[in-house]
């Protein structure tokens, strides 16, 4: 009998055999929106202090670890939407996004 790679069931999948919850949807995409900023703001090291990228990256770290459980409460989208805002005054993600592309 032939073995089967199967996907873990909170991933995406077209396949219906492989339910996926609306909280699972929704944290991966804000874990996928977290690490867009965290690369953001490993480019944007050098114009910040050693304490401000210990402490940005610390918080990252906590978000991605419980946005899981964020996503199950019902201010959880809040939330975490609130605190992307923030992280993105600081990377300026959304502004650099909205730039046409200089050539």
């Amino acid at each position: 009998m032939p073995v089967t790679n199967r996907e873990p069931s909170n991933s995406l999948h077209p396949d219906s055999r492989y339910p996926i919850s609306a909280p699972s949807v929704r944290s991966d995409f804000y874990r996928e929106e977290l690490r867009k900023h965290w690369h953001c703001l490993e480019q944007q090291r050098e114009h910040y202090s050693q304490k401000t990228m210990i402490d940005v990256e610390a918080a990252l770290r906590k978000l991605m670890e419980h946005v899981d459980r964020l996503c199950t409460h019902e201010n959880g989208d809040e939330v975490v939407s609130r605190l992307l805002r923030k992280i993105d005054g600081v990377t300026q993600l959304s502004a650099s996004a909205d730039r046409p592309p200089t050539h």
